[in-house]
C-alpha cells in the first residue's frame, strides 16, 4: 500500500472529508488530493500532522518496504 493509499484509507475511516482534513492540517484540499494520488508527498511536518489528526503515528503512514527474499 502506497503513502497515498494508507492517507485516504486513515481519513475515510476517522470521517473525514478531503477538505476538512486539509482544514485541519492547515494545507489546501488539492494538497490532500495530490498526496492521496501519490503525485507528491506530504512535508515531514504535515506527515507528524497526518498522524496526530489520524490517532497513529508516523511509521504507521508510511509504506513498509519489501525485503528481498
Amino acid at each position: 500500500m502506497t503513502l497515498g493509499e494508507r492517507i485516504r484509507c486513515h481519513r475515510q475511516r476517522n470521517g473525514l472529508s478531503q477538505e476538512k482534513a486539509a482544514e485541519l492540517i492547515g494545507v489546501s484540499r488539492q494538497a490532500v488530493t495530490k498526496w492521496e494520488k501519490d503525485q507528491s508527498a506530504p512535508s515531514t511536518e504535515n506527515l507528524f500532522r497526518l498522524a496526530q489528526l489520524f490517532g497513529t503515528t508516523v511509521d504507521m503512514l508510511l509504506p513498509q518496504e519489501q525485503t528481498a527474499q
